[in-house]
């Protein structure tokens, strides 16, 4: 009778592990959304604004953990490791696309060790200057730079910000010294006059332009940031190759399915669209444009050796 019972047992077990593993995504379990940078951070910001729209969508549970370190290398191996099955996200910034090339051993190829979900939005990088020094655009602080010894402040070695202002200073051929801060101590840096130049992303700056604490000079896009129409893009200046942005993206660890794949990056482009989620990236600076997973993969083919070349000239490395 008691073996009876047990195989009884055994029997509505093995019925009852197929239902739960066969759940559709995403109602199984919570679905993390790790984050490669600290709470606070931009990246943190993004994540945060779309979880609520992507529980609305999909009926799952969105949850975000900040897993902060190595310029975000830490949170891209955990994702790297995790199950491919669609409840483990990673949520990274365009470091994602540069720090193979900036590290000697990043811990994952960004072209072969994911799968890509979704580009997030994304702003152009902007160059600005403290209002107490005697430059008005770009041409005179190429100019200047020529003359006199100057410096500037960015996000950080190997962001963007830095890679934007390397490009210029090879174009131009001129030298200004790189000070590296922490993102949001970069643009405080320069309203304090400890340099006399920014080169950040846009979220942090454009408050402190409107309220005439820095001037702008240009924005890195190859086109004008409907944020600040009157702020020329540097291609204006001559400096064709440039459409630069710190820009966001999701993606999953390789072998998630491609069905979960699809659902996933629907709901992140509807929640994008959606009008509350618009206005808090305007907000920011940021814009995000309706995109497929290829797109997105078609997108970091192209960053991750334009990076690699920029990190190269520039002699950039973060260990």
């Amino acid at each position: 009778m008691r073996l009876s019972k047990l195989l009884l047992g055994l029997f509505g077990l093995s019925v009852l592990w197929p239902t739960a593993a066969q759940t559709e995504w995403p109602k199984a379990k919570p679905v993390t959304l790790l984050v490669a940078f600290a709470a606070g951070s931009s990246t943190d910001i993004v994540a945060r604004t779309l979880t609520q729209k992507l529980t609305e969508l999909t009926g799952g549970n969105f949850v975000v953990e900040n897993k902060g370190g190595a310029g975000g290398n830490i949170a891209t191996t955990q994702v790297k490791r995790a199950a491919p099955d669609g409840y483990t996200v990673l949520v990274h910034s365009v470091a994602f696309a540069v720090n193979p090339s900036l590290y000697s051993d990043a811990g994952y190829d960004a072209l072969k060790d994911f799968v890509p979900v979704a580009l997030g939005p994304k702003t152009p990088n902007i160059f600005t200057v403290n209002p107490g020094v005697p430059i008005k655009s770009l041409p005179e602080l190429v100019e200047a730079a020529a003359k006199t010894p100057l410096s500037y402040a960015s996000s950080g070695i190997g962001t963007t910000t830095h890679l934007s202002m390397e490009r210029l200073k090879a174009a131009a051929k001129v030298d200004i010294v790189h000070v590296p801060y922490q993102p949001a101590a970069a643009i405080n840096a320069v309203v304090a006059g400890h340099t006399q130049i920014a080169s950040t992303s846009m979220p942090p700056a454009v408050p402190m332009i409107k309220a005439g604490r820095l001037k702008a000079l240009a924005v890195t896009s190859a086109k004008r940031s409907p944020l600040l129409p009157d702020v020329p893009s540097i291609t204006e200046f001559g400096y064709k190759e440039f459409d630069d942005y710190t820009w966001f993206g999701f993606m999953a660890p390789l072998g998630t399915p491609p069905a979960i794949v699809d659902k996933l990056n629907a709901a992140l482009n509807k929640a994008m669209e959606s009008p509350e989620v618009v206005e808090k990236f305007a907000q920011l600076g940021l814009a995000s444009t309706r995109n497929s997973e290829a797109e997105f993969g078609s997108f970091l083919k192209a960053e991750v050796p334009k990076w690699a070349a920029v990190v190269k000239s520039s002699g950039a490395k973060a260990d």
